[in-house]
């Protein structure tokens, strides 16, 4: 391991939760009473014939033990319920489940209560490569991509924030320190180069094909023409590569050719290497090309060798043939195919975050620097010069100790001393003993980002400090460090306040980082991040394409965005009268009259069968495998992340649902044999009525009232949504479905409640924070359950504002 991991010591200490003011707690604890399981559950749960595998016999006398209080828990709501016992079993006395239940929640709360005093709710926590990435970036006046660099985190199925879910290894660490290598080079490369911005235009001309058959655009009648074809890398455009990595804006004049009559010509832009030895390409944007021409502009972030191809995108369009895999002047406007057509390009190299002068701020405060020529990103350039006043090394130590200190607080993200300083100057002295200013300030910030108070969250058990609510709340809203607002607000201690809390809730949404939450948290809680785990079979779903995806995508963004801010019912994340499309994403729904590529709010009409996340496709794509739907799949999702009710893994002893390719059985018949088994009935009373209810909706997120034969695209069996809800109320569709979900709003205000608090805190609700849930729930419900007056709540409720 790098030696220089030494000043990561104190982060492994952090990494483990404190154990010893856990003993008292751990010791026994009165059981809640067992008669009620020996009379009314032993029957069935007991020995190694045990239904389910439930054997009660075995269960853990205390909370100590591994899934213990999850067990117990899952008792307690079962009997809650109802579900347990089973109504075939025989009537149940009603003071003997009270009794029960009393006993029972009183010993799991004041056992889990008496826990969190000692170690806190939420183990130590780590910041998630996202928010380390955008910390650094913050921090440094950076904006390289450093995800890119991070190991890919284990898959968990569970928010990345979640601290029982982070590991830290020597592995670990050594990766986080070749990331800060990358993030300080890239500091101070700018801070001591010359502004590396460059603007160059581009003709038509400039940016077309060289050759007589190529794969760029075709240079015709003074543009840069593009046809609608299935050529791989058709469209590319060499003018536009990059020299080094960076960002880059791109602007340029298009228009439509051969357009049909009923839309424009869509288009995709995507970067990569564009060679078939590096076939992998980025998604940059889309847009739609009319014949009236228009500007379009787009940023990217391009790898040095890597450039942009823009071509018709939209697989609804007929398809030119090109002979040799090469285009040619003319060869595809005499198939009468669509295209586009390009005008000049403007391409500028830019910083998306901080220009020069900040990043040097950030660095050398007011030091004086003479830049040097421009470096290579991500490459220490040691041809800029910082100008000191003294070369005395006692007064250079006077000079550096301020610079540590602003560097120091920040990073922190909150008040430091001298005392914690101490470290850091010591590297300074002995650094700049041996080499000069610039790498001894550069060890020192690097020493400084290898502390565990940079890289974790500093929280102790009990009542947050006002600096660890500022942590908690940027991070949570922001995916990274606080603001110097927030951190004036935490040096007066005024954020105990709920008022300046809500206040500094709707203050942090409406800013530009506020305006990627939903992006970010939706990402997890709906697992968007996997919409392209699968690709949906062309052959059979052949309106579909990257464009809908990516309108999918921003649609359901949008949706949430307008039902935060306008504080919307979440009853509509159910069932809601609108939705925001774009005519690509209109035309997939079969919406007529909508036109453009920016989003816009619709208003739906019964016939179109959308509304509510479960109509839109980003989520119907990310609940189906790309090739069937599964009433299994869907109904888990919509239980688990809609609707609140938890599903567990089934039974290691019943065999998974599958569809049966001979035909002989279907799924419904399949999951009716599932309901025959005790251990199957109580969770597909909540998985299968959403399940069915979706139906209508195929893999790609389209409407259908005929599944497809096998392998084929011609009409199959008619679907039948038809189903009965676990409370025993029929229905005949989706929408009658949603209607009956949508009646009460307290399930899905809880949900939306539990995931808030969940992202934010770091810690899973556990069943001592039930009562703060319903709380939460209580406050919503004097603001009509608005999804930001849920989430408001949320901020101000004792579990997020408690360790």
């Amino acid at each position: 391991m790098p030696s220089a991991c030494r000043f990561m010591l104190p982060l492994a200490l952090a990494v483990y939760p404190i154990l010893g003011e856990l003993a008292a707690v751990w010791a026994a604890a009165p059981i809640p009473t067992v008669e009620f399981l020996q009379e009314h559950c032993y029957d069935c749960h007991a020995g190694e014939g045990a239904e389910a595998g439930l054997d009660l016999q075995q269960l853990p006398p205390d909370l100590t033990a591994a899934d213990a209080t999850s067990r117990w828990t899952r008792i307690y709501d079962r009997v809650r319920s109802g579900e347990m016992p089973p109504a075939d079993y025989g009537s149940v006395e009603q003071d003997q489940a009270e009794l029960f239940l009393i006993s029972t929640e009183q010993w799991i709360a004041t056992t889990l209560h008496e826990q969190h005093r000692a170690a806190g709710r939420v183990p130590a926590r780590r910041l998630t490569n996202h928010q380390l990435e955008l910390t650094l970036q913050d921090l440094l006046g950076i904006d390289i991509p450093l995800q890119s660099h991070m190991p890919e985190p284990a898959r968990t199925g569970h928010f990345s924030t979640l601290a029982e879910y982070q590991s830290m290894s020597h592995y670990d660490l050594e990766q986080h320190l070749a990331i800060v290598d990358l993030a300080l080079d890239e500091a101070f490369r700018r801070a001591l180069s010359l502004d590396d911005y460059w603007m160059r235009e581009l003709t038509a001309q400039q940016i077309s094909r060289t050759r007589a058959r190529t794969r760029e655009p075709e240079y015709i009648d003074g543009a840069a023409v593009v046809w609608s074809s299935g050529l791989a890398f058709y469209g590319r455009v060499p003018a536009t590569t990059a020299k080094v990595d960076g960002w880059y804006r791109f602007r340029f004049e298009v228009s439509s050719l051969n357009k049909p009559n009923e839309h424009g010509v869509w288009c995709t832009v995507r970067s990569g290497a564009c060679v078939s030895s590096s076939p992998l390409m980025s998604w940059v944007a889309s847009f739609e090309a009319e014949e009236t021409p228009r500007e379009v502009t787009v940023e990217a972030w391009l790898p040095a060798g890597h450039m942009l191809e823009i071509r018709p995108g939209d697989r609804t369009l007929k398809l030119a043939k090109f002979a040799g895999g090469q285009a040619a002047n003319g060869e595809g406007g005499k198939q009468n195919v669509p295209g586009i057509k390009l005008g000049g390009m403007v391409v500028e190299r830019i910083h998306r975050h901080a220009d020069d002068p900040q990043v040097r701020k950030a660095l050398f405060g007011d030091l004086v620097v003479k830049p040097g020529k421009p470096g290579k990103p991500g490459k220490t350039n040691s041809a800029g010069v910082v100008r000191l006043p003294t070369s005395d090394h006692a007064e250079v130590l006077q000079i550096a100790s301020p610079l540590l200190f602003e560097f120091a607080q920040r990073a922190f993200r909150r008040a430091v001393n001298a005392e914690d300083l101490l470290l850091y100057e010591q590297i300074f002295e002995t650094t700049y003993a041996k080499s000069d200013f610039v790498a001894a300030l550069r060890a020192s910030y690097r020493a400084i980002l290898c502390s565990a108070r940079f890289l974790y969250l500093q929280e102790l058990p009990g009542r947050l400090d006002d600096y660890a609510i500022a942590n908690r709340l940027s991070y949570f809203l922001w995916s990274s460090m606080p603001d110097s607002t927030l951190m004036e607000l935490a040096a007066a201690g005024e954020l105990q306040n709920p008022q300046i809390l809500r206040q500094q809730v709707r203050r942090m949404l409406a800013t530009p980082r506020g305006q990627d939450f939903i992006v970010n948290f939706a990402r997890e809680w709906l697992e968007l991040g996997d919409i392209g785990f699968t690709e949906p079979d062309p052959r059979m779903y052949k309106t579909f394409d990257p464009i809908v995806q990516d309108s999918m995508l921003r649609e359901t963004h949008a949706f949430l965005q307008e039902l935060l801010e306008q504080d919307l019912d979440v009853r509509s994340l159910v069932d809601s009268d609108f939705t925001f499309l774009d005519s690509r994403l209109a035309r997939f729904y079969n919406i007529p009259d909508v036109q453009h590529d920016h989003l816009r709010r619709i208003e739906l009409l019964p016939q179109y069968h959308r509304g509510g996340l479960m109509a839109q496709g980003a989520v119907l794509k990310v609940t189906a495998n790309g090739t069937n739907t599964s009433p299994v799949l869907r109904g888990v999702w919509i239980a688990n992340r809609l609707l609140g009710n938890t599903i567990p893994p089934p039974p290691a002893s019943v065999p998974a649902i599958e569809p049966d390719i001979r035909g002989a059985t279907t799924i419904r018949e399949q999951l009716a044999q599932h309901r025959d088994h005790a251990e199957c009935a109580s969770c597909h009373r909540k998985i299968d009525p959403p399940g069915f209810a979706l139906e209508n909706f195929d893999p790609a997120g389209g409407w259908r009232e005929f599944y497809p034969r096998q392998g084929r695209s011609k009409k199959g069996p008619k679907v039948d949504p038809s189903y009965v809800t676990a409370e025993g109320e029929p229905f005949d569709d989706f929408e009658a479905f949603r209607r009956i979900i949508s009646r009460d709003p307290i399930p899905v205000a809880r949900n939306l409640a539990r995931q808030f608090l969940t992202y934010g805190s770091g810690a899973p609700v556990s069943f001592a924070d039930r009562a703060a849930v319903e709380g939460i729930v209580q406050d919503a419900s004097q603001h009509d359950y608005g999804m930001r007056s849920i989430l408001e709540a949320v901020v101000c409720s004792e579990p997020f504002l408690t360790k």
